[in-house]
């Protein structure tokens, strides 16, 4: 896996979908469905749909999690995407309680009672600290994720819950949808984005693109 991204197929998410959208912004990338796969990987993209509880059952019965754990510690750039994303933090109430990769404190939650779920189609991405400093130096260096993309730019979502961090610093961006909730996190080399960067057009390609970046 030396100089490729490694995209996990465990069984859930839109594996081709975040392989066309990294080689469309020059990245090398392969999917892989082992952990002895990602050994050497420059970055690892876990892609998500579906329920939080049977990805992480999946992740688990292929011996995923303590791989997955000890890359985001040793800094290899990791992106989770959509339930991706859900994964990396502790607890989940979808269908029951589970417990997550817990790289972030924090739960996933459902939208509240009275709103339309899933969330389906275009929302816009409010950029944390876009309009005036409000980031110390180290959270910057994670914001680098975002260099070049606009601030109240438009993003492809559906899901029916949402991320609540404990750590209101790991929140790069906010969407509202009946309540604001955090659409992309991240620390140090560690990232997730609610929506689908790779069916985000122009500014999904910007975040993938970045991601890249960021592995080279």
């Amino acid at each position: 896996m030396v100089n490729m991204i490694a995209i996990i197929d465990y069984g859930m998410g839109n594996l081709r979908s975040a392989l066309r959208g990294i080689e469309k912004v020059g990245g090398a990338a392969r999917i892989i469905q082992s952990p002895r796969e990602m050994i050497g990987a420059r970055g690892i993209v876990l892609p998500g749909d579906g329920a939080f509880g049977q990805a992480m059952i999946n992740l688990r019965a292929a011996g995923w999690i303590d791989p997955l754990k000890n890359a985001c510690v040793a800094g290899v750039p990791f992106l989770g995407i959509c339930v991706g994303m859900q994964l990396l933090f502790e607890t989940s109430e979808e269908m029951g309680q589970h417990a997550g990769l817990g790289i972030f404190a924090g739960a996933v939650k459902r939208f509240p009672r009275g709103l339309k779920v899933p969330q389906m189609g275009w929302n816009q991405l409010h950029i944390v600290g876009a309009d005036h400093s409000e980031r110390s130096e180290a959270e910057s260096k994670s914001a680098s994720l975002l260099r070049d993309v606009p601030n109240d730019g438009y993003a492809y979502f559906v899901h029916s819950y949402y991320c609540a961090p404990r750590d209101s610093s790991i929140t790069l961006a906010t969407t509202d949808y009946g309540i604001d909730f955090a659409s992309i996190v991240g620390r140090a080399n560690v990232f997730g984005t609610q929506f689908h960067p790779e069916k985000s057009q122009v500014v999904g390609l910007k975040i993938l693109e970045n991601f890249v970046t960021l592995t080279k």
